[in-house]
């Protein structure tokens, strides 16, 4: 075993902060990623792992080797793809904001899985931000302003948003046609779990941000239980427009203010710095990029 399959391995465990889990990802034995540990341990002449009956975590010197490890193993990752033919292959484990997921990504997922048959995906969905490392996610696709300096973000798409309310809230309180009468009018409101404060509804007017809270007798911190609001006419909501698609085209929801735009919204591949070279990565982002070109 050369010493950049037992940095491969040491990297692996530290993500996964389990010998068992690292190994079957591996594919290996898992006595075989033990004794590649004592053998890195006993070559650095230092502890690396400190382990427990229910966790592995690097020592504080197993912690700055982890570091030097994944740009090393990223550097040789990207020298190898760039003097290589071969196709990236192997596991790429994402996860995906799920109504995207629907409705753009797995409907094309067998051409790309055509394109690269060495790759196999391993998908999730949610919509919050994971801890990729700990959790062994190779990157995740989000909407949204994100804010986490830590991660690596490309943009994919930036999507069409829309005001919105039911019918039923219409004929109740009447349709805004200026934001003067939508100020006079009540949302759903959105919680950010940053601020615990409500999303302001956006609108650019002649080039410029005008943002408006308005009052409301229901908040949320879901986007199914956002629309699911408007479609019981609690209030306006302010989606992006291919999360309520099929609400628009059913008549259960109408679009307000069609003058006044909301700024969209960009749709994101976050990945973890050290893996910001990884092929499999790469290539996926590059396909997203694809898919979404002219979307939303």
């Amino acid at each position: 075993m050369d010493r950049f399959q037992e940095m491969q391995i040491f990297a692996r465990i530290v993500e996964r902060r389990s010998f068992t889990t690292a190994a079957e990802e591996l594919r290996m034995p898992r006595a075989t990623v033990t004794n590649a540990i004592k053998r890195l341990e006993t070559r650095l002449g230092t502890r690396l792992l400190e382990r427990t009956t229910r966790v592995v975590a690097p020592t504080l010197d197993g912690q700055a080797y982890y570091e030097r490890c994944v740009h090393l193993l990223a550097d040789l990752g990207e020298m190898e793809s760039v003097f290589s033919r071969a196709a990236p292959t192997g596991l790429l484990r994402v996860n995906l904001q799920p109504t995207l997921a629907r409705r753009v990504v797995m409907p094309a997922l067998p051409a790309f899985l055509a394109r690269y048959p060495g790759i196999e995906l391993q998908i999730g969905e949610g919509d919050r931000l994971v801890d990729l490392v700990r959790e062994g996610i190779d990157c995740v696709l989000r909407v949204g302003n994100l804010q986490d300096s830590s991660m690596v973000a490309q943009q994919v798409a930036r999507l069409e948003q829309v005001t919105v309310a039911s019918p039923d809230y219409l004929a109740r309180h009447g349709r805004p046609e200026t934001l003067d009468e939508l100020g006079r009018h009540l949302a759903v409101n959105y919680i950010s779990s940053a601020t615990l404060r409500p999303y302001p509804l956006e609108f650019l007017v002649d080039g410029e941000l005008r943002q408006l809270t308005l009052p409301g007798a229901v908040s949320v911190t879901g986007a199914d239980m956002y629309i699911a609001g408007a479609s019981a006419g609690l209030g306006i909501v302010q989606v992006p427009r291919y999360r309520v698609e099929d609400q628009l085209q059913s008549g259960e929801l109408c679009v307000l203010l069609p003058h006044l735009t909301p700024p969209p919204l960009p749709a994101c591949v976050l990945y973890p710095q050290s893996r910001q070279l990884s092929p499999r990565v790469r290539v996926f982002v590059d396909w997203l990029k694809d898919i979404f070109a002219g979307f939303g």
